[in-house]
């Protein structure tokens, strides 16, 4: 059995609390989901601008530009335009980057300072995918360890049908694959928009409640307008 089939241990009690720390934060990423979402474009390339420079602008309408020719497109090649994309931007501590351990930058946010760590990354595909049509259901943010690393990682999962092996969006790894062959990645728990499980490979992971009861969510919905932009702490052009 390899390590994407196994379940986490919910009764590991040294587990549970980091886990519980993770979790306080997963509302951080819970951010516009709506079924018929429209991006401003005007607006937001011209906030780019304002709070991060022509540089970022210039990301802004790229980024644009992949959604564009994306709407029409098939799932897999959503995917792969989005994982693309995000994947040019650059890795980098919060502590460096926003002056604190763990901040889960907006996707603007994300595009505008030209960096992140493993949480932007599965953010703000997450949520480009989301504006692209791929429902809610078929995606999960995906906490893991990252073995090689020994650290814990945060990737985007994408499962074509609710039994599927899921398929990997990371910034490690920037080739999409089946979690099947991430034998170096080991599942923790995932979430969407409306749930949280506890998670294996094969599946949907256990249950462990509703979204909505995230402590964060509506810091989160606060900061997911285009006039409460942070500043980092380091430029990243």
């Amino acid at each position: 059995m390899n390590t994407w089939s196994k379940y986490l241990l919910a009764r590991n009690k040294v587990c549970l609390c980091l886990f519980s720390s993770l979790i306080l934060l997963i509302s951080a990423t819970l951010l516009y989901a709506k079924s018929s979402s429209q991006l401003d474009e005007p607006k937001i390339i011209n906030a780019l601008y304002s709070n991060y420079g022509e540089r970022a602008a210039k990301r802004g309408q790229a980024w644009f530009k992949v959604v564009a020719k994306s709407y029409d497109v098939s799932e897999s090649e959503k995917l792969k335009n989005v994982n693309n994309f995000f994947n040019l931007l650059r890795f980098i501590d919060d502590i460096k980057l926003w002056g604190e351990k763990n901040y889960w930058a907006t996707p603007i946010e994300f595009i505008g300072v030209n960096g992140g760590d493993c949480e932007d990354f599965a953010i703000a595909k997450y949520f480009t995918l989301l504006e692209l049509g791929i429902p809610d259901k078929k995606m999960r943010i995906t906490m893991v360890k990252a073995v090689k690393y020994n650290q814990y990682h945060m990737v985007v999962a994408y499962y074509d049908t609710p039994g599927s092996v899921p398929l990997i969006l990371d910034n490690i790894d920037g080739r999409i694959k089946p979690a099947s062959q991430r034998q170096d990645l080991i599942p923790v728990y995932s979430f969407n928009g409306k749930q949280l499980w506890l998670n294996k490979e094969k599946g949907q992971g256990v249950l462990a409640g509703k979204s909505e009861r995230l402590k964060r969510w509506t810091n989160l919905n606060h900061r997911m307008g285009i006039s409460k932009m942070r500043q980092p702490k380091l430029s990243m052009e």
